[in-house]
């Protein structure tokens, strides 16, 4: 799967005249890196698969899988987290809608929020269990702005309609509130351009605030990484929240879409921390050393689904792993069923109707130590 590159020149002098990496050229490993996991289809206690749920982004709660519908899923799996039992795959509860606090209903972006978002990624606040980060991505579908909102956000340094970040606070027995809201805006030096389906996929946060923002695709074609602190003062304005890019490295590409789906953080026993990039595209893990001392590691992944008896484990066409986290010593991913791609799965009688219902599947794959050296 992975192609031989070579250094641009470009990437060789940025690389010689920054002491911090930027985007560059990643060579592929001369061994075959390929792990291959094999996924369960995530059903009730009754058997029933989750009915288009497009899941999107994943996070450990109380030792529980959580995820979230983004705005094209069905109308009854969105504005709610859903929780799983890794252990076996069950869909063990979902939330009652999201209420919204009083902050966010005075927002100007409320009327979005509180029809159909494109609610994507997750993220706990390590110092707070209790609340939960989102983000937003395509709002096309929505009315726009009112003049007064439009000329207070326009300057976003990317999309028409600003990025949003939300907070979400759990308030028990399976009620959540949208608590706040804030729009995200790039720097124009940053060219990440106009693309509101490409946007923020992946949610990631560090135990000192660093939230870690995995873009799909810049105004150049490439993934991107960026991060905002959330301090104790975060939440208490209004005002754009500028976004920073750290400069770790990524792989650079010269065509095709190779996004960012998904993000997450993992310490090693050395006190060591990388992100774990999803690379939908590419069925890859990105290993990504945060303090830049190592080599990106592109890691690529066999994605199979456990069949049963009539179809044993069969290799996917189009798996599109959309979420991943980190539980004791294994690295869960989930799937959001791609509608225009999932049917070529379909290989199995028994699983035709499982796909025709764009049911997600919950992928384990153990961590390898050989990662992160």
């Amino acid at each position: 799967m992975l192609k031989k590159s070579i250094f641009s020149a470009c990437a060789v002098l940025v690389i010689a005249a920054c002491s911090e990496p930027k985007n560059v050229v990643i060579e592929p490993a001369e061994v075959d890196l390929t792990e291959e996991t094999v996924g369960e289809w995530i059903t009730d206690n009754n058997g029933k698969v989750m009915f288009d749920p497009q899941t999107s982004g994943l996070v450990v709660l109380d030792g529980q899988l959580v995820t979230i519908a983004d705005a094209s899923a069905d109308a009854t799996q969105q504005l709610k987290l859903h929780t799983i039992n890794p252990s076996n795959a069950k869909l063990t509860a979902s939330s009652a809608s999201f209420s919204f606090s009083n902050s966010v209903r005075r927002s100007c972006f409320y009327t979005y929020l509180s029809e159909q978002p494109d609610l994507e990624a997750l993220a706990v606040d390590p110092r707070d269990p209790t609340v939960i980060y989102t983000v937003t991505e395509d709002a096309t579908r929505t009315g726009a702005l009112s003049p007064r909102c439009e000329s207070k956000y326009e300057a976003t340094g990317s999309t028409d309609y600003p990025t949003l970040l939300v907070k979400l606070k759990l308030k028990g027995e399976g009620k959540v509130e949208m608590n706040s809201v804030r729009p995200l805006q790039f720097s124009l030096e940053y060219e990440v351009g106009n693309f509101p389906n490409d946007g923020i996929e992946g949610l990631t946060m560090a135990a000192d605030g660093t939230l870690y923002l995995g873009l799909e695709k810049d105004k150049a074609g490439q993934p991107r990484i960026f991060t905002v602190n959330i301090d104790d003062d975060f939440w208490s304005t209004t005002e754009f929240a500028p976004v920073s890019e750290p400069g770790v490295e990524l792989p650079s590409f010269t065509s095709g879409n190779h996004p960012i789906n998904g993000l997450a953080l993992h310490t090693t026993a050395n006190n060591e921390t990388f992100l774990l990039a999803a690379a939908r595209n590419d069925n890859e893990l990105w290993i990504i050393d945060i303090t830049k001392q190592k080599t990106t590691k592109r890691i690529p992944v066999s994605f199979k689904v456990n069949g049963g008896e009539a179809c044993g484990n069969y290799v996917m066409d189009n798996a599109s792993m959309e979420g991943l986290v980190v539980l004791e010593d294994t690295l869960w991913i989930i799937n959001d069923p791609w509608e225009k791609n999932y049917m070529k799965n379909a290989v199995c009688e028994a699983d035709v109707s499982r796909y025709e219902d764009l049911a997600p599947l919950l992928f384990p794959l153990p961590l390898k130590s050989s990662w992160f050296e």
